[in-house]
C-alpha cells in the first residue's frame, strides 16, 4: 500500500505545483497587471522554486497564457453569448472585448498574448484554436446563414484580426463600430 502511494506521490505534486504556479499567476496579474508580474514573485506565491516554474514556461507570458488557455483568466470574456441572436452575441462579444482591452487587465492580457505567441508557436496555436472554439464558430456560423469550411475560418479570423489591430493601436472602438464591424465580416444584416 505504502509502495502505490510513494509511486503517485511524484506525479501529483508535480501537478499540484503546476496548477498552484498558474493560481499564484493568475492572482498577481489580477492584483498587479502584466508588467509587475514577475517569475520571482509567482515562485513565491505559489511556494515553489523559479526553476519549477522555468522547467514548463519560457516566460511569464506562456505563464499567463496557459493560465488563460486553462479558464483562469478572462474565462467568461472567451465565447460569445447565445441568446439566439447570432449577430447581436457576435456584435456584444466583440463589445466586451474591447471593453477589456481598454482596461489595465485588459492591456496586460494582450500583451501575455502577443509575447506568449511570438516566443512559441506551438502556444501561439493553442491560443488561436482556444479562441476559435465551438462557441464562436457556431455563432459566427449562424450569423453567416450556416458556412462551413475555410469561408467560415477566414471570417473569424478578421473578427479577431480587427480586435487585436485595434487593440495594438489603442484605438475606441464604439457599439456602431462592433456592429459595422460583424456586417462587414458576415455580410448585411437582412432588412428588418
Amino acid at each position: 500500500m505504502s509502495v502505490m502511494a510513494l509511486a503517485r506521490s511524484g506525479p501529483v505534486r508535480s501537478e499540484a505545483a503546476r496548477l498552484a504556479i498558474l493560481e499564484a499567476a493568475a492572482a498577481l496579474f489580477a492584483e498587479h497587471g502584466y508588467d509587475h508580474l514577475t517569475i520571482e514573485g509567482i515562485a513565491r506565491r505559489a511556494g515553489v522554486g523559479k526553476q519549477t516554474i522555468y522547467r514548463w514556461w519560457s516566460s511569464k507570458g506562456d505563464v499567463i497564457a496557459e493560465a488563460i488557455l486553462e479558464g483562469r483568466l478572462l474565462d467568461r470574456q472567451r465565447q460569445p453569448p447565445d441568446t439566439g441572436d447570432a449577430r447581436a452575441d457576435l456584435a456584444s462579444w466583440l463589445a466586451e472585448l474591447f471593453a477589456l482591452r481598454a482596461s489595465t487587465a485588459g492591456e496586460g492580457l494582450l500583451r501575455s498574448f502577443v509575447a506568449a505567441a511570438a516566443e512559441s508557436a506551438e502556444i501561439g496555436q493553442r491560443l488561436r484554436a482556444e479562441i476559435l472554439a465551438a462557441p464562436l464558430m457556431e455563432r459566427l456560423a449562424q450569423a453567416m446563414g450556416g458556412v462551413t469550411g475555410p469561408r467560415l475560418e477566414a471570417a473569424a479570423d478578421a473578427l479577431l484580426g480587427a480586435v487585436i489591430l485595434r487593440a495594438l493601436s489603442r484605438e475606441h472602438f464604439t457599439d456602431d463600430d462592433t456592429r459595422t464591424l460583424v456586417d462587414t465580416v458576415v455580410g448585411a444584416a437582412p432588412p428588418r
